[in-house]
Order: C-alpha cells, then structure tokens, then sequence
C-alpha cells in the first residue's frame, strides 16, 4: 500500500473544474464545480453563513483515489436532516457539537452523488473514512454527516460503521406517460377530477403560465425570482433566504443546461414563478414564489408543470422537494432518502445508533402509511 495523503481544500476554486466534474459528473447540477464556486462567489457558503468550505481529497502515492464535498458547519441550518437533539445533548454535556463536517449539496435535499471512489483503488471508501474520521479527532470535529447519499452508498458507510437515518419525501415517477392526461388516466375517478378542477380554476383566474428554459430566463425575470425567493422565506420564517440576489442574478444564467422556470403572469405582468433544476434523469424542484396568493397557483407552476415537463422531455423522476403530505394525492409517491453519520464521542455513539436504527422504523411504517393515501386505482402508481 502506498502512502496516503488527506488534502484539505477551503474553497473550491483550488480545485480544477475539469478534475471535479470529472470526479462527479455533469447529471446532477448540485454538486457541479461551476454551481458551487458560485455559491463561494455569491457569498452563499463561507464561514459567516456557517457553510465553510472543507473539500478533501484522498491521494495514495500521489495519485486520487477518493474525494469528499464538505463544509465546516457552525450550525444545523439548511441540511433538511434534523440533528438539534444532538445538539443539545452534546450542549448539556459540556461539549462543543459545532464545528462538524458535513458532506451535502447546500441547502438542497436532493438525493445524489455524495463522495467519488476511484473504482482501481483497494479499499478506497476505507480508506476515506479512516482518514476523515481521523481528521475529525484531531482537530476537534464533532462528526462526518453525509446528507441524501444515495442507497449503494448508505449501504456501504452502513457497513464502515457510519450510522444510517432516513426520511421520506414524495417524488413522481414517469411510466413512460404520452400526456398530462395519460398519467391522470391512472387515478380514481374522484381525484382526477378533483385534480382536473384545480387546475382550470388556474385558468378562470385570468394566469396564463409559460415555461422557460436556461438562456430564455431573462435577466429580468431572474431579478423578479429572486424578489418572489425572498417574499416566501419572509412569510415562511421571518428571515432572508440562504440565497443572495448576486446567486440567482449572476450564477444561474450561467447553468443554462440545467435551469428551468415558470413563470405566472396576469395582464403580461408576472405574479409568480417557481424554479426548477434539470439533471440527466431528474427534475429538482427547488424554489417559488408570489407577489400574492392565487387559487391553485402553487400546485400548477409547482407540481404539474414540472410533471408536464418530465413527459414532454422524458424525464424519469421528478423530485419536487423535502415535506409536503399534500402531495400524495397529486400522484407524488413516499420515497425514503438516506443519510450517515459517524460522530467523534464514544460516549453518544450506542444513543445516536439507537435513535436511527428506531427512527428508521418508524420512517417505513409511515412510507407504507402514506402509499395507501395513493389516488391511482391500484395505490401503486400502477394504473
């Protein structure tokens, strides 16, 4: 075995764009270099918002054999994966829970790839591990939290000791749909008319909705997003979303291939908009927002737009986003997403693993639950 070296890399720009996206790939937009260096440029993640950049690369006699996305976190916000508990115990312990490393998408909880392993490496995941963990012992790091991994890979840190949590979102496959009809063909009677009147009480409103893709999203229309972003996370909570105007203004019109927009307008002045982002076989609904409340708006510019999207451009899955029980009766299925986490305190190690392996349970009792809520006739999506 060769000799291993853990390169820590505080901003993303250290690293060469080609390398990175060689390393993860172009399908899935959150963890594309251009995304996250723009994240850094738009003063989206830095040490004031608590999202230190922490990017590691594993080298085995100077050649790569694993790297981790990560950030330094001074607080639990914008994970979407709940750990206050833990928090608070290590509070009341007298310990320090912040900083801990965490390996996410920012602000994003939206399944995809979270580490790369070269596939001609021996051992390359054990070996990440050993050497992050370690880190994180010596420099007084809480934890190593890998949020919305995918399945293969939860399995594996499963298996490297890393404790495993779940949740349950509500997502829309496509089975190969020919129209918004076609799938609405799979439902109950009830609901699909249901379904049917909301959205015609849209358009007896007086909106007219048009769906824009990358370089026909204005510059304009990015400046009105960005206002409608914030008007909802005021309303939500009270304060600013994570997002600044400069990422939404300057970073997006430069991911052409993956944003998609719709927008609501009445008397051609536009009222709403909803933002979606487009990888290989995914459609990531990510954000809305309105200048003020229509009937149904949201559902529409929210959820059947983007399923009209998915069929007209053979999208497989459309992921509208964590929460939201009332999705289910819109043909949005219970999904489980995963997440690991390894924590530096022995003490709380048998405790945390108690709470995940419990909580797991409970999440696929509610997963079952949820699916008989189902409006297709079979309750499986089948038709």
């Amino acid at each position: 075995m060769g000799q291993l070296q853990l390169d820590i890399h505080t901003s993303i720009s250290d690293i060469d764009e080609a390398d990175w996206d060689g390393w993860f790939g172009k399908d899935y937009p959150f963890l594309r270099w251009r995304l996250l260096q723009g994240l850094e440029a738009a003063a989206c993640t830095n040490e004031e918002t608590g999202w230190r950049p922490f990017h590691l690369i594993l080298k085995e006699s100077d050649t790569v054999i694993a790297v981790a996305p990560a950030f330094l976190k001074g607080h639990s916000y914008g994970e979407y994966v709940f750990d206050w508990a833990w928090a608070d115990a290590w509070q009341r312990s007298g310990r320090d829970y912040y900083p801990k490393l965490v390996t996410a998408a920012p602000f994003t909880p939206a399944t995809g790839p979270r580490l790369y392993v070269s596939s001609s490496a021996d051992r390359p995941l054990s070996k990440l591990a050993t050497a992050v963990t370690g880190l994180c012992e010596e420099q007084g790091i809480s934890g190593w939290h890998l949020l919305f991994d995918d399945e293969s890979l939860a399995q594996a840190l499963s298996d490297e000791g890393f404790e495993r949590r779940q949740t349950c979102q509500f997502h829309w496959f496509n089975r190969d749909y020919t129209s918004f009809d076609d799938f609405l063909e799979a439902f109950s009677s009830r609901k699909r008319k249901n379904l049917r009147k909301e959205r015609q009480q849209v358009a007896e409103q007086g909106l007219r909705l048009e769906t824009l893709e990358g370089e026909a999203i204005s510059s304009e229309l990015w400046s009105f997003f960005h206002h409608c972003y914030q008007i909802t996370y005021a309303k939500r909570s009270g304060h600013s979303g994570y997002l600044t105007r400069e990422f939404f203004t300057e970073v997006c019109p430069q991911l052409t291939e993956h944003t998609v927009m719709v927008v609501a307008y009445t008397a051609d002045q536009p009222v709403a908009a909803a933002l979606y982002f487009r990888g290989k076989d995914t459609l990531y609904g990510r954000y809305w927002g309105c200048l003020r409340e229509y009937d149904f708006l949201h559902f529409e510019a929210c959820y059947y737009r983007g399923i009209e999207y998915c069929i007209d451009n053979g999208i497989e899955r459309f992921d509208p986003g964590a929460q939201g029980e009332h999705k289910i009766q819109r043909g949005f299925e219970p999904t489980l997403t995963h997440s690991n986490h390894w924590v530096a305190e022995p003490g709380f190690r048998d405790a945390i693993g108690n709470f995940c392996r419990q909580e797991c349970d409970h999440v696929k009792q509610y997963q079952n639950q949820a699916r008989e809520l189902l409006p297709f006739k079979n309750s499986d999506g089948s038709g």
